[in-house]
């Protein structure tokens, strides 16, 4: 009799209740769990949600199901349930205001190129450093597949729908770590891994190997993929692109000199973002082209390093609003061996949506690439300022409402979003 009557409340309780609203401003206890409850209906329940684009954070309405319920309970993610007066008074509200709903309906299948997929079984050891969207995808619970350049070369791409790429050098010039690490084991391994790896695919030399990794991203991107990259990446993907007729790489990384008419053969018509830029060949600097400025001296508490996020038309420009959705606008800068890009050399075909306070530098980028989609965000972790070689990983439950990792994940439902609200 008891287990009737609760389920005749409940029932009551679903029809009064019709929807599941999930605050992303200051209210919010957990953001980036929150993400992490859309993914998973997304993916397990099914169903459409609203995303109520400037309302509140960015805020999501969710059908009511136990599924829901339970998954924000359990985790401490804040939610209301709401019935169809509340419902049509935020509908109202967002078409009297800069703000849009957009649809999500389905969870994307995600990867992250990495050469951590190896692990102790290889020649080559894990390498010194983390991936901060592996470490926000694991704390929001948000499931995903490590991949390499075997995966990338056997056409593995097309299983995925949204692509993770951070600190990676795809100019073959191992992270160009040259003059500090030449004789750390981690860099012996891994350059001798590559080695290996591209004389067993054919290749004469690393660059070669990867120029083509290269070329296989652009063309997933270009067939309809979701791009997401994060220091070196940003740039050093555009560098081999443009570079893959001519050799720019230094023979202390593949034995062969530089070839000195290179500077005249970069094509730009190829790269993502970047285009006219002047490389940096010494294999003692550690910088790959004047793409990237940063200045690594810049203490934390300056704040010359933060940057604003742009605050876009929701009706006009609802994917950059998309990617901006957060709960403040100043975001804490923070370094990676690609920190800040240049004015000077971005596209001018690409959205700036984050740039520092100098306006001669940007922090998040956004653009279409033939029928794609990819977006740059400069810095290596944004809760770790200074992330250096051989740091311990961060602890993301302690920054659990942080505005940076929400950008992140915010790409993470990029690929969800329903394609005719789209547009560039």
């Amino acid at each position: 009799m008891k287990r009737l009557f609760f389920t005749i409340i409940l029932f009551i309780d679903l029809l009064i209740f019709s929807e599941v609203f999930i605050p992303m401003d200051i209210t919010q206890n957990d953001h980036l769990k929150a993400y992490g409850a859309v993914y998973n209906f997304l993916r397990n329940v099914g169903g459409k949600i609203e995303w109520v684009l400037n309302y509140k954070g960015g805020s999501f309405i969710v059908p009511d199901c136990i599924f829901i319920r339970e998954y924000c309970k359990t985790r401490k993610i804040i939610y209301k349930l709401i019935g169809s007066e509340e419902i049509a008074a935020i509908k109202q509200t967002v078409s009297e205001n800069n703000m849009e709903i957009v649809y999500l309906e389905k969870a994307a299948k995600i990867a992250v190129f990495t050469a951590l997929t190896l692990g102790k079984e290889t020649i080559m050891s894990e390498e010194p450093w983390d991936d901060a969207v592996i470490l926000v995808l694991e704390y929001a619970e948000i499931p995903y597949d490590k991949i390499y350049i075997d995966d990338i070369l056997n056409g593995k791409l097309k299983d995925y729908e949204w692509i993770h790429l951070h600190h990676e050098d795809f100019t073959g010039q191992y992270g160009k770590f040259y003059k500090s690490f030449k004789t750390a084991s981690w860099y012996i391994a891994h350059k001798r891994w590559l080695e290996i790896k591209a004389k067993e695919r054919g290749f004469n030399d690393v660059p070669t190997l990867l120029k083509k990794v290269a070329v296989n991203i652009a063309k997933y991107a270009s067939n309809g993929g979701f791009l997401f990259a994060m220091c070196s990446a940003t740039d050093t993907i555009d560098i081999a692109l443009s570079a893959l007729k001519t050799d720019i790489v230094p023979p202390e990384f593949d034995y062969t000199p530089i070839d000195p008419d290179y500077a005249s053969r970069l094509n730009f018509a190829v790269s993502f973002a970047f285009s006219n830029f002047n490389l940096i060949t010494n294999p003692n600097i550690y910088e790959f082209s004047d793409i990237d400025v940063s200045n690594y001296n810049v203490p934390p508490e300056s704040g010359k390093e933060d940057f604003f996020l742009f605050d876009f038309s929701a009706k006009q420009d609802p994917i950059p609003t998309m990617l901006c959705q957060n709960h403040q606008k100043l975001i804490h800068g923070f370094m990676g061996q690609t920190s800040t890009f240049n004015m000077r050399t971005i596209k001018d075909s690409v959205v700036i949506m984050g740039y520092l306070k100098d306006m001669k530098r940007a922090k998040y980028l956004y653009g279409g690439y033939g029928k794609g989609f990819f977006t740059f965000y400069g810095g290596h972790d944004p809760e770790d300022y200074a992330h250096r070689i051989g740091d311990p990983p961060t602890d993301v439950s302690k920054y659990k409402n942080s505005p940076g990792y929400r950008l992140i994940l915010n790409n993470i439902l990029f690929p969800a979003m329903r394609k005719k609200k789209m547009k560039t």
